[in-house]
């Protein structure tokens, strides 16, 4: 799904944008979309990052690693 919207940009940044390339919104919707990618990245790392330093769930995951090797397959 696609909105129009209208929005305004520095006059050297439309410069940049259309020496960049011949479809402005295709390459607004391109570095929005990377940019997009890159926070949500950000914020995945943030919460592995956060879980590795809490102990509560690294207990958790302690009890885990000895249940999963307690036999049970053998």
């Amino acid at each position: 799904m696609t909105a129009k919207v209208s929005i305004t940009l520095d006059e050297e940044v439309l410069k940049f944008v259309d020496r960049s390339s011949q479809n402005r919104s295709q390459f607004i919707n391109d570095i929005l979309s990377k940019e997009k990618k890159r926070r949500c990245l950000q914020e995945l790392a943030d919460a592995y990052n956060e879980l590795a330093h809490d102990p509560e769930y690294q207990s958790e995951i302690e009890l885990w690693n000895v249940t999963v090797g307690d036999g049970i397959d053998a």
